[in-house]
């Protein structure tokens, strides 16, 4: 890849180039063009000062990565965790911690108070997510570098409650993307790292845009070293964890075809994607030397989504990537959400277990071998050109 420009103006003319355009049981009606919304311009923290020329850089980098987090929320009725959630997190904080990169996908509004711009028939069933913004620190001290805020929940208070999520965890140091213009670029030991999040949903990067997600992928490929693309596709609940290989529909809405998504995207040069959306894990795929995880399932999802069986499964990816991308090796590290609590180990695998069969169903000539305690690693004496 070429050396990258100044993240400032590369910023500023993307967002002149690209006019693109919750697990809600309402679904958001869908807008009629997917042009920009006024006012959605990229957050401060998409237009970083530019770097100084870089020297060596590393070797491998480690990216550890979680599915749907929502904290709590105190809306319409206050269903908040105990001390205000600040052990939620403490069973997983070793694996979070210890990465080069921590990425989640946050399900969810962080603000404080506001009116919903979502409209529920029933209140006391109403699915509808503010997490107060005292609660972002924890997912600062947890470790994760960045979020994605590309979902069905990003936008539960309207536009207000979105700029508000992407300023709380500005002021947390936490990177994010979501929002058309709004991508994640910095720099990880001496590498050039972008992260862009993408979602079928009024206001997000579009995956249903095939061609326009090449463009966008290519661009940010060119003036980086390492590229994470974020997915949140897909339908939901215990009997979506298959891959369908096909376009899906869930409660009406579209939720597109997400391995051609990410077969499209790696091809552009994303060199590891991270699905979530469907609140339940579902297979990982090699392809073309790069790793896609089609969906990471609930990680931290404290009320308002059902963590029976196997939604309360939460597995932690972590991958070892080359320098330039390609796929070193791997781990699942199977955790359960228990409530009150937060995710805790699980002794007995579970997720890695389901994740190794369901990749073994979904790809029978899989170049993954996946243990019984979710080591990933590719098979002896098979390659792929």
């Amino acid at each position: 890849m070429i050396s990258p420009i100044p993240s400032r103006l590369w910023a500023i003319s993307l967002i002149g180039l690209w006019l693109t355009t919750g697990c809600a049981i309402t679904p958001e009606p869908a807008p009629e063009s997917r042009t920009p919304e006024v006012g959605a311009m990229p957050s401060d923290q998409a237009l970083e000062p530019p770097l100084a020329p870089k020297s060596a850089h590393v070797e491998k980098i480690s990216v550890v990565a979680v599915g749907d987090i929502m904290l709590g929320t105190d809306y319409p009725n206050d269903h908040l965790p105990p001390e205000n959630g600040e052990n939620l997190l403490s069973g997983v904080l070793v694996p979070l911690r210890n990465a080069d990169i921590t990425f989640g996908n946050y399900e969810g509004t962080l603000l404080d108070g506001g009116e919903a711009a979502k409209q529920c028939k029933n209140p006391q069933h109403c699915y509808v997510f503010r997490t107060p913004t005292r609660f972002v620190p924890w997912l600062s001290e947890a470790g994760f570098d960045v979020l994605s805020l590309a979902n069905n929940h990003a936008r539960d208070f309207g536009d207000e409650g979105r700029q508000a999520s992407m300023q709380a965890l500005d002021a947390a140091g936490i990177r994010h993307s979501g929002m058309e213009g709004d991508i994640a670029s910095w720099e990880v030991g001496g590498l050039r790292v972008a992260m862009i999040a993408y979602a079928p949903f009024r206001g997000a990067h579009d995956p249903l845009m095939l061609d326009l997600a090449r463009s966008q992928i290519a661009a940010l490929a060119a003036s980086h070293d390492l590229l994470l693309v974020s997915m949140h596709m897909g339908a939901e609940g215990e009997d979506a964890t298959r891959l369908p290989f096909a376009e899906e529909m869930f409660h009406g809405e579209r939720r597109g075809d997400s391995v051609a998504f990410a077969h499209a995207v790696v091809e552009a040069g994303a060199d590891l994607v991270l699905g979530h959306g469907p609140h339940v894990p579902r297979a990982i795929e090699l392809y073309r030397d790069r790793l896609i995880a089609y969906s990471l399932g609930n990680f931290c999802t404290y009320y308002g989504i059902n963590v029976r069986g196997v939604n309360g499964l939460a597995p932690i990816l972590r991958v070892e990537l080359a320098a330039d991308g390609r796929f070193l090796s791997g781990e699942i590290i199977s955790n359960r959400q228990i409530r009150p609590s937060g995710p805790q180990p699980d002794a007995s695998h579970e997720a890695a277990r389901l994740i190794a069969g369901l990749t073994q169903l979904d790809f029978p000539q899989t170049l993954l071998e996946i243990s019984a305690t979710g080591s990933i690693s590719r098979k002896t004496g098979i390659t792929k050109p």
